[in-house]
């Protein structure tokens, strides 16, 4: 089942207040990016937040579930009705999480240059 894309806006609306929040849809559910930062995933409706100890700390109940079979452990974020909460754990774990490496261009003449 796919996320619904009124839920998505939903959780972006709720954690803007750190930062630019945005998604692309991926294999039929959505990533959740803050400032460019892949920060989390929504899949079958539930907000997955990436795992730090800056965002451990934050919350107010741990719950550690995978966002798909097979995945590796997020927080499940069930509390989306507080805003300045959501900014506060938002913004502790897009600190906490490393800078995205730099996509590489491919040369459009890579293959004639061999």
């Amino acid at each position: 089942m796919s996320s619904a894309i009124e839920f998505v806006e939903y959780v972006c609306s709720q954690i803007s207040g750190a930062g630019n929040a945005t998604y692309i849809k991926m294999f039929g559910e959505y990533g959740i990016y803050i400032n460019g930062k892949i920060i989390g995933l929504i899949c079958d409706d539930r907000f997955f937040l990436k795992i730090t100890e800056a965002g451990r700390s934050q919350l107010r109940e741990i719950i550690e579930a995978p966002a798909y079979p097979g995945s590796k452990p997020f927080f499940l974020i069930e509390d989306l009705e507080d805003r300045e909460y959501l900014s506060g754990l938002i913004s502790a774990t897009y600190n906490e999480l490393p800078k995205p490496t730099p996509k590489k261009i491919k040369s459009k003449n890579a293959d004639a240059e061999r």
